[in-house]
């Protein structure tokens, strides 16, 4: 069964395949009345989407994915039906995009000693919106013959431990609770099933994101398997947070997360677009 609302895509102003208006356009296909464009890091996509959605008849929720740093680990917040020109959201923002330009750099660095020559500028090459991303990196080292395909690229060059890895230091949990409220929106702990944490650290991130005001979490996400929808809509239960759904659309090659392909909530949980 699918449904009607996807609140997780991203454009090619972060590390998407498509522009904003694209990704409409492809909403529209897949039949979507509501779509919330979360880049990483930027609204740059949003004004350009919701041109494009209003004459497709499409409600476009404007939205932002937020890199967070939670107990010396990356983890990703999305901000629902925010004002994209808050000016502490804005700035809080450009400090991260600075933060990934400091990093890329690193990243070129780590590279060139395993040979990789020219990363930074073949990669920034790729750029199309105002962030770079391991993403972009990766792209470069399949283009360039240096990796068959982005899966091979982080396994081995940019994940976790790998050569060119670079770790930053994102904004912590309060920060981007305090951006995301300050604009209006609402707080989502996006595709929990990605975090590795075990059970113990899962419930004292959610404690922490509840203590900070945080607002919901993707009790459905494309980037989670199916059996454990149930686990987290007892935990968004257990936490008394809404629940929202996402694929978190990257690109039209990536056939397991087509936007919108999404299952129902569980009955028991509270959708977040109730809030609106």
């Amino acid at each position: 069964m699918t449904i009607s609302i996807d609140l997780h895509a991203h454009t090619l102003c972060s590390d998407g395949d498509l522009s904003p208006a694209e990704l409409v356009l492809r909403a529209k296909q897949q039949n979507l009345q509501v779509l919330a464009v979360t880049d990483h890091d930027t609204t740059e996509g949003i004004a350009a989407a919701s041109q494009v959605a209003g004459e497709n008849q499409i409600k476009l929720i404007a939205g932002v994915e937020i890199s967070v740093t939670w107990e010396n680990k990356t983890f990703h917040i999305v901000g629902l039906n925010i004002d994209p020109e808050n000016k502490q959201l804005a700035n809080g923002l450009a400090s991260l995009r600075v933060l990934r330009d400091q990093r890329a750099i690193e990243i070129a660095e780590k590279l060139a000693k395993k040979n990789v020559d020219n990363a930074l500028a073949g990669t920034q090459a790729l750029v199309k919106g105002s962030i770079v991303s391991r993403t972009h990196f990766a792209q470069f080292l399949v283009n360039n013959g240096y990796s068959k395909n982005l899966q091979q690229a982080f396994k081995r060059y940019l994940g976790d431990g790998k050569p060119g890895y670079a770790k930053a230091h994102w904004a912590s949990l309060e920060e981007a609770v305090s951006w995301i409220h300050d604009a209006g929106g609402l707080a989502v702990i996006a595709h929990p099933g990605r975090y590795k944490i075990g059970r113990a650290r899962m419930h004292a991130l959610l404690s922490h994101f509840k203590e900070c005001g945080g607002d919901a979490i993707e009790v459905i996400s494309g980037s989670q398997r199916p059996d454990v929808t149930p686990h987290f809509a007892r935990l968004a239960a257990e936490y008394e947070l809404f629940a929202s759904v996402g694929s978190d659309f990257h690109s039209p090659s990536q056939r397991w997360l087509e936007l919108g392909r999404l299952p129902a909530l569980p009955e028991n949980c509270k959708p977040v677009w109730n809030c609106w």
